[in-house]
């Protein structure tokens, strides 16, 4: 490890750009790396369990690319177990494949595969290895490939199954399918957790606020590591506001949740007017070496709910003019597309609406993200 970290110091050091952290040279290397890995997929629509195998031939299957709902492309039938509550449209078994290879970039990192949200009851294999089972249909969730992949211009093979045959199973309609995004996420063995930082600004008002940030590191390295996490708060514009940094060890194999505290003068409040966005850049260094870099966009803003005075947005009185919207996109079926989620939040921002409830599942991130940069109050219903 000495004798790496003495060939970055002496070699790689002029290729990188650096920057200064208790007057010490911090080099800042390509770390993380998260992908699509939504094309180039096959897909088919039937149940055979020899698909998760990696030398299944599934040459005659559809090729397709992801986000993707088959129900959408059935036929409507007042026959199909969904039921006109369900839309009226065929559920079933399906499986989806994709054969790839690990770039020379990411060989020797980490790799997981996230999954925005797959319906329903997901089952997920890589080279033949189980990974295991997601059941219901709107979580997130992730899984690690390291252990199972081939390198180099070895290929890979990553099935997945996708069971909504026991139907009704809702009262509205649902989709099937990977019909959320789906990343290929490459990390060091040092590096902030799947959705690993939880940020809130407890004490707010026109001329300073606090930000409180909790951050979950995990060290996959099979010793104790010293680490230094540094945090730095950038305003709408991507100025510097403010920096921290905390020095702790974290034990060999585990996670640490860190907490940073940080203080803004004279805030920029978000709002539903002016939905301005704020950002913390979190880097993790080890032996002056940032080991990974995660973002995470938030809002300064505080609210009351009152008995006799209502709801209150940065102490204006605020009527919340909400919708229940469901994940689906109407004719499109369920399968996510950004462009047209914008496309409905944009009317609803034209006739008047500030508030959505999402009815009755966790949602896509991009809607989250979509709120948050639009202005829409958010009732998340995980």
């Amino acid at each position: 490890m000495n004798l790496i970290k003495n060939y970055l110091l002496v070699f790689i050091i002029p290729l990188f750009l650096f920057s200064s952290c208790n007057d010490l040279l911090v080099i800042d290397i390509p770390t993380r790396n998260v992908v699509s890995f939504n094309n180039d997929w096959k897909f088919n629509l039937g149940d055979d369990s020899s698909s998760s195998l990696s030398s299944y031939d599934d040459s005659k299957w559809q090729s397709l690319n992801l986000p993707h709902d088959w129900s959408v492309e059935g036929a409507f039938s007042e026959k199909n177990p969904a039921g006109i509550g369900g839309g009226a449209l065929p559920g079933g078994i399906g499986w989806y494949r994709k054969t790839f290879t690990i770039s020379e970039e990411d060989d020797g990192k980490l790799i997981f595969i996230d999954f925005d949200g797959v319906y329903m009851n997901s089952e997920v294999w890589i080279n033949g290895k189980y990974l295991g089972k997601r059941p219901f249909g709107y979580i997130s969730f992730r899984y690690e490939l390291t252990p199972y992949l081939k390198s180099g211009d070895s290929t890979n093979v990553i099935a997945v199954k996708v069971d909504n045959l026991k139907q009704p199973n809702s009262r509205w309609y649902s989709g099937a399918g990977v019909y959320r995004n789906v990343w290929l996420v490459a990390t060091e063995r040092l590096y902030v957790e799947k959705s690993g930082t939880y940020l809130t600004t407890p004490k707010v008002d026109k001329t300073s606020a606090s930000v409180s940030l909790k951050t979950t590191v995990r060290n996959k390295f099979e010793s104790s590591k010293k680490i230094k996490l540094k945090t730095t708060l950038l305003d709408p514009k991507g100025t510097v506001v403010t920096s921290y940094e905390t020095e702790t060890s974290i034990n060999k194999d585990t996670t640490a949740e860190i907490g940073q505290e940080f203080i803004v003068d004279n805030p920029q409040l978000w709002s539903i007017e002016s939905p301005v966005l704020y950002k913390a850049v979190t880097e993790i260094i080890e032996d002056n070496v940032i080991s990974d870099k995660y973002e995470t966009s938030f809002g300064i803003r505080y609210f009351a709910f009152d008995v006799d005075k209502g709801f209150s947005l940065n102490g204006i009185p605020t009527k919340i003019k909400g919708v229940c919207n469901h994940h689906d996109l109407g004719c499109l079926g369920a399968a996510i597309n950004k462009r047209a989620l914008k496309r409905q939040l944009e009317i609803l921002k034209d006739m008047g609406c500030n508030g959505i409830r999402t009815s009755h599942n966790p949602p896509a991130p991009e809607l989250l993200d979509l709120c948050d940069e639009m202005g829409f109050i958010v009732m998340n219903e995980t």
